[in-house]
């Protein structure tokens, strides 16, 4: 998540990270401010993108002629060597030819006079061992901005942020329901997130709030999240969509759309929900969380939940889950009695017996044991105590 933005004196400035968006951005608003203050016309953007150590080897020439070159229009000159590809430990970076030049490179920054020249220089990763990275650290200001991934704890929330961020300023207000709707479907992406919201502001027009029908309808669940519509079908009990959803993650890996997706796997997915659902329902049971939450309250009732009450395991755990994906969760609850929640968990016991072991068709494997768990359809269920 990006940093607060900052105003170097520097005028030396390396933007790096994981998070291209955020690197991207950041570079881009520090190269319009310089230009804005230094006037003028001289200004370069200097392509730093390279497949190879040739186009490698040609930037750098492009970038040492910059800052030889003075400003003419102008009594300052500022430079954005963009998006440049060789300072991490990719191939063209390891190459003895632009490594030997971004050394050198180093030294000629080391000595030059930077009166009237600013130097921006935006980047993925970067070797922070390299020579060329400390002269850029000891020099002037490096600015890191790392990307969000499932793995970090506090990804939903910095998600959340961020989008509030880009909602407020494009003059709109969102509801805590749709944004928690939006951060689960798309996940830690800031780039699409950013995309999601521009959509939406499209969307709703002269309206100034984003609702979860705006979301609901316009905001299609990314790959992550696609991955739970099997589990939310058999959440809600719906057995004509969770065959459904069964026969389109079978279709994915029957073509191997997906190499990461197999029988076992899915099975996993149904395990899973049923062992958080079986949780929850205990929760509820206990007093502990509201059947029907309120999402804006959610988050903090779920920091509240006594940590020796809650599984280590992640995947289990719904303190470490998105909120609304909680959220989603707690009425499904009610569909299934505890017992039938356990007899689920023994089924797909068996289940993942059959699929290891036995010599059945694997796709029917898997249809028997939705069809087990959820019952034949019989129109709306009544909600259980």
């Amino acid at each position: 998540m990006p940093p607060a933005a900052r105003n170097p004196a520097a005028p030396l400035v390396l933007v790096c990270g994981d998070d291209d968006f955020a690197v991207q951005q950041r570079a881009r608003q520090l190269y319009r401010q310089w230009c804005e203050q230094a006037g003028g016309m001289d200004h370069e953007i200097i392509d730093a993108a390279a497949a190879n150590s040739d186009q490698a080897l040609r930037a750098l020439a492009k970038l040492r002629e910059a800052l030889q070159t003075l400003p003419f229009f102008g009594s300052r000159k500022v430079i954005w060597f963009q998006s440049c590809t060789f300072l991490g430990d990719e191939r063209t970076a390891s190459t003895a030819a632009v490594t030997a030049h971004l050394t050198d490179l180093a030294g000629e920054l080391k000595a030059f006079r930077w009166e009237g020249v600013q130097l921006l220089l935006s980047a993925g990763k970067v070797d922070k061992r390299r020579t060329f990275f400390k002269t850029l650290d000891a020099l002037g200001q490096v600015e890191e901005y790392a990307g969000l991934s499932f793995e970090d704890k506090d990804w939903a929330e910095q998600a959340e942020r961020f989008v509030q961020q880009e909602v407020a300023a494009r003059g709109k207000r969102i509801t805590a329901d749709a944004l928690g709707r939006l951060v689960a479907a798309v996940g830690p992406q800031l780039r699409q997130l950013s995309n999601e919201v521009e959509k939406l502001t499209l969307f709703v027009g002269d309206r100034p709030d984003i609702t979860l029908d705006a979301v609901t309808r316009l905001v299609a669940p990314n790959k992550h999240a696609q991955a739970f519509g099997l589990g939310e079908a058999l959440g809600d009990r719906d057995l004509v969509r969770a065959l459904r959803a069964l026969d389109d993650d079978l279709w994915e890996i029957r073509l191997k759309v997906d190499r990461n997706k197999s029988h076992v796997g899915l099975l996993y997915g149904l395990i899973s929900k049923m062992r958080t659902l079986l949780l929850l329902q205990e929760l509820v049971r206990n007093g502990q969380l509201p059947a029907r939450p309120e999402y804006a309250r959610l988050k903090g009732q779920l920091a509240r939940l006594p940590a020796d009450l809650l599984p280590a395991d992640k995947r289990y755990n719904p303190a470490a889950m998105h909120p609304f994906v909680v959220s989603k969760a707690l009425p499904q609850t009610a569909n299934y009695t505890a017992a039938e929640l356990v007899a689920a968990m023994e089924t797909l016991l068996a289940c993942n017996q059959r699929l290891v072991g036995s010599g059945l068709d694997d796709d029917l494997v898997l249809q028997q044991a939705l069809v087990q768990i959820i019952g034949p359809p019989r129109g709306r269920r009544a909600a259980r105590p």
